[in-house]
C-alpha cells in the first residue's frame, strides 16, 4: 500500500504570507522620512510598554501581574525580543519564577509562558541552563497541586520548553520525562499528588512526553521503562477522550519510529547466565509481539471508528485520519508529510518525529508560531527551515545586539544537535519501514 493522495491533501496545511511587499531604492523622500520616524516612535512605544510591564510584575495585586504577564507574552509573539532579553533576562526570569511560586492558577499558567518564550529567545547555552535549573523546582512544586487543568498543562509545556532548549545531558531530559509520567500515571513515583487527572492534563502530559522523546536516543533508555510507557499508552487507546488517544497514539508511533520495540526481547546477558536467559528472553519476545498485535488491532478499530451519541465531527474526524496514518505506518512504514507555506517558503515534515515537534510548538506558541518560525532561528535549525527574509523598509535593520546574538555559538551548538537528533530518527525511521509488518509475519 502506497502513500495516499488524500493524506497529503489533508494534511498539508497552506498558511501563505505574501513576501510581495516592495523595497525602494530611491532617496528618502519626506513621506517616507515620516514613515521610518513613526516606526521607530512605535517600537519605542512597545519597549516602553514592555519595560512597564516588567515593572508591574513586583506589584502587590494579582490582577496587575497577570495583566503585565499578558503584556509580556504579546511583545514576545510579535517581535523576537534578543534585545529586551540581553538587557533583562535575569529580572524576567527571576519575576516569572515569582509569579508561579505565589501566584494564582491564571498567573502561573501566563508566567509558565512567559518562561517558555523567554527559552525559546535564548536559545541553547548557559543561560537556557540557568532557566532550567531555576525552573525545575518551582514547577515540580506547583505540580504537586493538581487544582486546575490549565495551570498543570502550561506548567508541563513550560517545563517541555525549558528542558527541550537547556537540557544539555540525557539525565535532563529523562528527569523531566520521568515527572510528566507520574503526572498522569502517579504510581511510578510519589513527588506529585497521586490525583486522578482530568483528560485535558494528560493528552497535555503525553504530548509533551512525546516531544521530548524525540530528542532522545532510545537505545540507551531502559528497556522496562519502554516497556511500561508502551502498554499504558495502549491503555489510553480504550479511554473515551478521542484527544487522548490521538495524543497515545502518536506517541506509540513515535515509539515504533525510533525502532526500540526489537530492543524488549534483548536482555543483557553475561557469559555465565546466557543458559538462563534464554528462556526469558523468549516469553519477552512472545509478550511483545502480543502488544504489537493488540496495538495494531485497536489501531485499525480507531482508524473506521463510527461516531457515537454526542461526539463532535470535528474530533472523530481528526482521529480517524490520526490513524489511518499510524496504520499505514505500521503496516508499511510510511510516515505522514506534511507541507505548510510560511512567507513565501515550504515547512516540510517527514516523520512522526518532526511532526510531533511541529504540533506540539505550533500549539504552544499559538498566534506567535508564524512570527517566530520567520524570524528565530532555533525554530530554523530544528525543521531546518529558511524563510525568505521580509523588510518592510530599507531602515528596519537588525540592532547591533540583535545582530551578536542572531548569530551566537548557540545557533551554532543547536543545529549540530538537531541535526544529529533528526539524522538518528531518520536512521530509526528506515531501519523501522515495514518492520512492524515483518514482524508480525515471523511469529
Amino acid at each position: 500500500m502506497g502513500k495516499r493522495n488524500s493524506q497529503r491533501k489533508n494534511v498539508a496545511a497552506t498558511l501563505d504570507y505574501s513576501d510581495t511587499d516592495s523595497v525602494s531604492s530611491s532617496s528618502t523622500l519626506p513621506s517616507e522620512q515620516l514613515l521610518v520616524s513613526g516606526v521607530v516612535d512605535l517600537q519605542l512605544e512597545k519597549d516602553s510598554i514592555l519595560d512597564q510591564a516588567l515593572d508591574d510584575l513586583y506589584e502587590k495585586r494579582g490582577s496587575t501581574r497577570e495583566k503585565a504577564l499578558a503584556s509580556i507574552i504579546d511583545a514576545f509573539n510579535s517581535k523576537i525580543q534578543h534585545e529586551f532579553v540581553e538587557k533583562k533576562f535575569a529580572t524576567l526570569l527571576h519575576q516569572c519564577l515569582s509569579s508561579i511560586k505565589k501566584g494564582s492558577a491564571k498567573e502561573i499558567s501566563l508566567a509558565s509562558h512567559a518562561i517558555g518564550l523567554l527559552a525559546l529567545t535564548t536559545g541553547p547555552g548557559e543561560r537556557a541552563q540557568e532557566i532550567l535549573e531555576e525552573s525545575f523546582p518551582p514547577i515540580i512544586e506547583a505540580l504537586k497541586s493538581k487544582s486546575d487543568a490549565s495551570k498543570i498543562s502550561a506548567l508541563l509545556e513550560c517545563l517541555t520548553i525549558v528542558t527541550f532548549i537547556g537540557g544539555e545531558e540525557p539525565e535532563e531530559t529523562e528527569k523531566s520525562m520521568q515527572t510528566m509520567w507520574q503526572v498522569v500515571h502517579p504510581k511510578l513515583g510519589s513527588n506529585v499528588v497521586a490525583i486522578k487527572p482530568s483528560p485535558a492534563v494528560i493528552t497535555s502530559a503525553v504530548s509533551a512526553w512525546s516531544f521530548l522523546l524525540t530528542t532522545m536516543d532510545g537505545w540507551t533508555l531502559n528497556p522496562k521503562t519502554w516497556q511500561e510507557s508502551i502498554s499504558y499508552l495502549s491503555s489510553l487507546l480504550d479511554k473515551d477522550d478521542r484527544s487522548i488517544r490521538i495524543a497515545a497514539g502518536e506517541g506509540l508511533a513515535l515509539i515504533f519510529e525510533m525502532g526500540n520495540l526489537e530492543k524488549f526481547s534483548v536482555a543483557t546477558t553475561g557469559p555465565s547466565d546466557s543458559f538462563n536467559h534464554d528462556g526469558n528472553n523468549a516469553r519477552e519476545f512472545t509478550h511483545i509481539q502480543g502488544l504489537r498485535q493488540k496495538i495494531l488491532n485497536q489501531v485499525k478499530s480507531l482508524s473506521v471508528e463510527a461516531g457515537g451519541k454526542g461526539s463532535a465531527k470535528k474530533d472523530l474526524n481528526s482521529q480517524r485520519n490520526t490513524f489511518r496514518d499510524i496504520l499505514e505506518f505500521l503496516e508499511d512504514g510510511f510516515s505522514p508529510e506534511t507541507s505548510m507555506k510560511i512567507g513565501g517558503e515550504s515547512l516540510n515534515t517527514t516523520s512522526w518525529s518532526q511532526l510531533i515537534q511541529l504540533n506540539f510548538l505550533k500549539h504552544f506558541l499559538g498566534g506567535g508560531f508564524v512570527k517566530q518560525m520567520q524570524d528565530n532561528e532555533v525554530l530554523h535549525d530544528i525543521f531546518g527551515f529558511s524563510p525568505k527574509r521580509k523588510l518592510l523598509s530599507g531602515t528596519q535593520k537588525l540592532s547591533g545586539t540583535e545582530k551578536r546574538m542572531y548569530k551566537s555559538p548557540n545557533s551554532v551548538h543547536n543545529k549540530s544537535r538537531t541535526q544529529f537528533l533528526n539524522k538518528q530518527r531518520m536512521l530509526s525511521q528506515d531501519r523501522n519501514a515495514g518492520h512492524f509488518a515483518v514482524a508480525d509475519d515471523d511469529i
